[in-house]
């Protein structure tokens, strides 16, 4: 399979390009906006074979993407965090014509924790939720996408429930409150725990990345699977199978 990479000279692209041809595909192209290291500045400057593209770059060049990748006709595997609500929107209507992956975390680990928190708010579900994240200094956006994919678990079995980002002030939780927490330190690569409290007793459920390889993994297995899926906007959900 050819792929390309698009934002190959971040640190994801960079994991990528290094574990797909060990996996057995063909890095057709990649496209990086420094232009640097033999990488296409722009995607529309590559015109050559393709399969698949997967995108690890910037939110902000979402509709660039979508618009080479629905006039070539491409699967997307859409890795790249931090989508306004205006930019995802271009995503689904791109997703009307070519298959679109798009998932905020490309762990199959942190797919599968999701499932097991969406079991747990149904089970319990009385309790109070709590949900906190870690990550590297320099990421930018806050809370992560996956801390939002795990809440949006939560919410689909309590539609009633609400998101507050941190906590302060003088007044009680809420019984529907689903906190979400953020920490910004060091070199994490990357932590989520989601934590069900009633009075009597407390089940947290965590995932924690020990090599960003996963993510890539995670994309490469994204990017096989799309291969002959009709048009229409797949997630990990989708990958993991019932």
């Amino acid at each position: 399979m050819d792929i390309i990479v698009n934002g190959a000279r971040g640190r994801m692209g960079q994991e990528v390009c290094r574990l797909l041809q060990e996996d057995g595909h063909r890095l057709a192209a990649a496209v990086d906006r420094s232009g640097q290291d033999g990488c296409y500045a722009r995607l529309a400057d590559y015109t050559g074979p393709a399969d698949v593209v997967i995108d690890f770059s910037n939110h902000e060049g979402v509709e660039e993407l979508m618009a080479y990748c629905v006039q070539r006709g491409l699967p997307l595997v859409a890795a790249t965090t931090g989508y306004t609500p205006e930019e995802f929107q271009r995503i689904q209507e791109g997703a009307q014509t070519i298959p679109v992956f798009q998932s905020y975390n490309m762990s199959i680990g942190v797919a599968l924790l999701a499932r097991l928190v969406g079991q747990a708010a149904a089970i319990f579900g009385g309790c109070d939720v709590e949900i906190v994240e870690a990550h590297h200094n320099r990421k930018a956006d806050a809370p992560s996408g996956t801390a939002l994919l795990l809440a949006d678990a939560v919410k689909a079995r309590r539609p009633d429930a609400a998101y507050v980002f941190g906590r302060a002030g003088h007044h009680p939780r809420q019984p529907n409150e689903i906190g979400i927490h953020s920490l910004r330190m060091g070199n994490v690569v990357g932590e989520h725990e989601v934590i069900f409290a009633t009075d009597n007793q407390t089940i947290t459920l965590k995932h924690q990345a020990h090599d960003r390889a996963l993510f890539a993994e995670g994309a490469l297995a994204a990017a096989d699977f799309l291969q002959g899926q009709p048009a229409g906007l797949y997630h990990m959900e989708d990958l993991l199978g019932p």
